[in-house]
């Protein structure tokens, strides 16, 4: 019985979860995470300050 107890809070959000995602329509997070990035990366790339090698170099 301890295993049931223990894994019921799992098991319950996993059919909510089949449930929803059937039912409505969910963003898909992965695609949402890979823009995030993205967009993180373009910001940095913008914003960085130059490294002191290019200065010395020029």
């Amino acid at each position: 019985m301890g295993i049931i107890r223990s894994c019921f809070s799992f098991i319950a959000g996993t059919v909510c979860g089949v449930y929803v995602a059937q039912n409505y329509k969910v963003p898909n997070v992965a695609k949402l995470a890979d823009t995030a990035l993205f967009m993180a990366k373009v910001v940095e790339e913008t914003y960085r300050k130059p490294s002191k090698k290019a200065d010395d170099d020029e």
